[in-house]
């Protein structure tokens, strides 16, 4: 059971919990201050992408996965009245959120169902980046990580939109290196960040995956570059090599992603 809770160490920050997983930190007074890294480096793929568009452009934004809705607030509080729509299947948990951790409605929708049926029900061509942070527990769903789930993201955004994706997995990645290899099949740009030990096999973590038509990859490396920790960007030939032979999940082929043992941190 999703439940909200407040954070040990901030008196006005909580999380949400799912059992002992801790899947999102929400900072009500600070919209703007991630607490997980894999979600400042959601938001460093945002800062050097839509977030330079001028300001008479209005963006949209869909979110498959609430949980707190961090990113939600984040894009809200850096380009307020940008269109956002969520996608968040667990009903008691949006209303434990609403209750606990209001949103501005007038921006963010929250839809009651699963991301891929979300994202089916959208119309072409109306998203300027969607953003897929969805666990069911401690793993990613299995039809999120299908070759049919990012054709249906890419007819939903528009030429130059992009698609974040957070996954988790461990080295030798059989799971992330299939999951990927489905968005290298449906985008032409394709790039993943991932802290140095993780890459390196040392420990079970997060790897953020970005595709679209045309990643700024240069202003990608140099933003990544000024996080507290180690962080490489994976793309081109040195991606290619990663992925290997990687067989696409597709259908009913697909997986969920493993499960971490112990305590994991997920949006």
């Amino acid at each position: 059971m999703n439940r909200v809770i407040p954070a040990p160490d901030d008196n006005n920050a909580f999380m949400v919990m799912h059992g002992k997983t801790e899947q999102s930190w929400v900072a009500l007074d600070d919209p703007l201050h991630l607490e997980f890294e894999y979600v400042q480096r959601v938001a460093d793929v945002l800062e050097v992408s839509i977030l330079q568009r001028p300001y008479t452009e209005r963006l949209r934004v869909i979110h498959v996965g609430g949980g707190g809705m961090t990113l939600a607030r984040y894009v809200e509080a850096r380009r307020h009245g940008t269109a956002q729509i969520v996608l968040e299947p667990d009903v008691p948990l949006i209303e434990e959120v609403r209750k606990h951790l209001p949103v501005p409605r007038a921006s963010v929708k929250v839809r009651p169902v699963d991301g891929s049926t979300g994202v089916s029900e959208l119309p072409s061509g109306c998203a300027d980046v969607v953003i897929v942070d969805a666990f069911d527990g401690p793993s990613v769903p299995a039809e999120l990580a299908t070759v049919d789930f990012f054709v249906q993201v890419r007819r939903v955004l528009r030429a130059d939109g992009l698609v974040v994706m957070n996954l988790t997995d461990q080295a030798p990645f059989a799971w992330a290196r299939r999951c990927v290899a489905g968005l290298a099949d449906v985008f032409p740009d394709l790039a993943v960040i991932g802290e140095v030990p993780i890459w390196k096999g040392r420990r079970f973590g997060n790897l953020v995956a970005v595709a679209g038509t045309e990643i700024p990859l240069d202003a990608l490396v140099k933003r990544v570059a000024r996080a507290m920790f180690p962080y490489r960007v994976s793309a081109q030939e040195h991606l290619r090599g990663w992925l290997g032979g990687a067989t696409p999940f597709i259908g009913e082929d697909a997986l969920p992603s493993p499960a971490p043992e112990g305590r994991a941190w997920f949006s």
